[in-house]
């Protein structure tokens, strides 16, 4: 028995101090050199913090680009997707109520026009993100409701596009934080 125990003893000390100081440290260090030092980059509007970049929030005003959908209510402590499947019958009216919603705050657009990003929610529930082409759908109810041309909120949109990582790694795409901040200043 003694045999078991002291090199279970051991195991048990070097995987302490492993992954209670050294992963801790190799994780801590390349944070600190992160914008924000590893707690995440804030984002700033009229001289207070409005958001963090890399969370999504909620817009549901005519005025603002609407972020994506998420099942946590854009709650950051509980993040998560909803684990129904494509063919659950709930998951289905879910989508099917929020593309009526969005049919009904933006007339003139079809049903098949609408990315599907804008109807369902990602896997975390917190995405920041939408496409560009879930941007320039909403160009037109949010310049109505601004009274502003719609080739300006479409140009303001243009600015907003982000590129993929290394210009390889994903899909272009909107913060929609940042540009509804922007939307603000736009007259």
């Amino acid at each position: 028995m003694k045999q078991n125990i002291l090199p279970a003893i051991r195991l048990t000390i070097v995987c302490m101090v492993f992954f209670m100081g050294v992963y801790t440290l190799i994780i801590w260090l390349p944070a600190q050199a992160a914008p924000g030092k590893g707690k995440g980059e804030t984002v700033m509007a009229n001289n207070r913090i409005v958001g963090w970049k890399l969370l999504g929030q909620k817009f549901t005003d005519d005025q603002y680009f609407w972020s994506r959908p998420s099942v946590v209510d854009y709650h950051a402590d509980g993040s998560g997707g909803s684990n129904k499947g494509p063919t659950n019958p709930d998951y289905l009216k879910q989508v099917q109520d929020r593309i009526d919603t969005f049919l009904v705050h933006n007339p003139g657009i079809q049903k098949t026009d609408i990315p599907s990003d804008l109807v369902t929610a990602s896997g975390a529930g917190l995405d920041p993100h939408i496409s560009v082409q879930g941007a320039y759908v909403q160009v037109k109810r949010v310049a109505s409701a601004r009274s502003i041309s719609e080739a300006k909120v479409k140009a303001l949109v243009d600015q907003h596009i982000e590129k993929p990582l290394l210009g390889l790694f994903g899909t272009e795409r909107v913060n929609v934080l940042q540009l509804n901040i922007d939307l603000e200043s736009l007259k």
